[in-house]
């Protein structure tokens, strides 16, 4: 296994995840070890390293990624009132694979 939990459990389907939006390139599901009340992953199916590393040729997959973002963090902030749109850089990155975690609530 590598660093990338997305590319190796989420994507390959040796994890099983609740979906809560697909589309082409993108998934947006609920994490599996949540760390808010509402807990939402959105990542690309193609394999991104991160926010600094994406090449001229995936700047679609990121419109698209952003898209979806900005979908569920409009159902989740109509649903429950406010919600909060992270990602991570570097050693804050656990897993070196573009994502964004779209959360609400209280910290686990």
């Amino acid at each position: 296994m590598t660093n990338d939990f997305y590319c190796d459990e989420v994507l390959s389907g040796n994890t099983l995840v609740e979906k809560v939006h697909e589309t082409e390139n993108v998934l947006a599901y609920y994490h599996t070890r949540p760390a808010y009340d509402v807990h939402i992953v959105a990542i690309p199916k193609k394999h991104i390293p991160s926010l600094t590393n994406i090449e001229l040729e995936d700047q679609a997959i990121l419109f698209e990624l952003i898209e979806v973002i900005q979908k569920v963090a409009a159902e989740v902030e109509k649903k429950y009132g406010a919600c909060r749109v992270i990602t991570n850089l570097g050693e804050y990155q656990e897993s070196k694979h573009l994502h964004w975690h779209i959360v609400s609530g209280k910290r686990k």
